[in-house]
């Protein structure tokens, strides 16, 4: 394949972002810094306090920012009645692993939300950050919200090779070189691979049936539920990889039980 360039793969995903319809207004969106200066962006559907949610960009964890996700935080936010506190994280290859997962775990340590959140790659920090924060002993986020996630970094499962899927299986394997440089290094920062997923937060995992990553997806909620995790997990037909940011009929469908499946967790009880 012909290597990607990282500043036009950056600035196509915000051409893209500004091409789809704008958000719902909210009450209020603002900018704001985390710890250690990590870029977050506030979403509030009201002027009252609602339970908050911590949400992570997906973009191979390579592009991707506070702007390309806006719509879908806004919509989230709305949708869901909750606030949305989104990371613009540290990226590769300029920050490659973990600094993006180090990010993720400031912010959930200093914001105690309700939920973590987030797709593709920031599906992958959401549940990294939980193995971390479960592993050091630390407060859980009640609800982890994992859509399209990646969660086996040596790309093994069968649909990686499968044709007809995207993202495509040499893009991948570009991204996570730009992430983890050595090979050896990405199954220790595969959730799926992880020995013991007990103790982990309720999971909602929402695959698409056209995603490279749809097995890996598909085979970490059934590990969760193995280990005792309260899971929903759900296979959209028909869709592909990061359709929370598709405009389709078939992808607002989709959307719209996301969203009443997020209502349900972090509303619950």
């Amino acid at each position: 394949m012909t290597v990607p360039d990282v500043v036009e793969l950056r600035e196509g995903a915000r051409r893209r972002a500004a091409g789809r319809p704008r958000g719902p207004e909210l009450a209020s969106v603002r900018d704001v810094r985390g710890p250690d200066g990590v870029a977050l962006r506030h979403y509030r559907p009201a002027p009252r306090p609602r339970p908050l949610l911590v949400y992570a960009h997906g973009g191979a964890f390579v592009m991707g920012d506070l702007d390309t996700h806006d719509r879908a935080c806004r919509r989230i936010a709305r949708a869901c009645d909750v606030e949305v506190l989104s990371v613009g994280y540290r990226r590769a290859p300029e920050h490659p692993y973990p600094a993006a997962v180090d990010d993720v775990a400031a912010v959930l340590r200093r914001s105690r939300p309700v939920a973590v959140a987030g797709d593709s790659a920031g599906a992958h920090l959401a549940t990294l950050t939980c193995l971390r924060l479960r592993d050091e002993g630390e407060p859980l986020p009640a609800a982890q919200i994992l859509l399209c996630p990646n969660t086996d970094l040596t790309l093994s499962q069968p649909s990686i090779l499968e044709d007809g899927l995207e993202p495509d299986a040499a893009f991948l394997r570009w991204a996570l070189s730009r992430w983890i440089p050595e090979d050896a290094d990405r199954a220790g920062a595969s959730p799926l691979l992880v020995p013991d997923l007990s103790g982990l937060p309720d999971a909602l995992v929402v695959t698409a049936e056209h995603d490279t990553l749809r097995d890996e997806g598909d085979a970490y909620a059934r590990r969760l539920a193995q280990a005792g995790v309260r899971v929903t997990h759900r296979r959209e037909p028909g869709l592909t990889h990061g359709f929370i940011q598709d405009t389709s009929p078939e992808a607002t469908a989709a959307c719209d039980r996301l969203f009443r499946d997020i209502t349900a967790m972090v509303h619950r009880g």
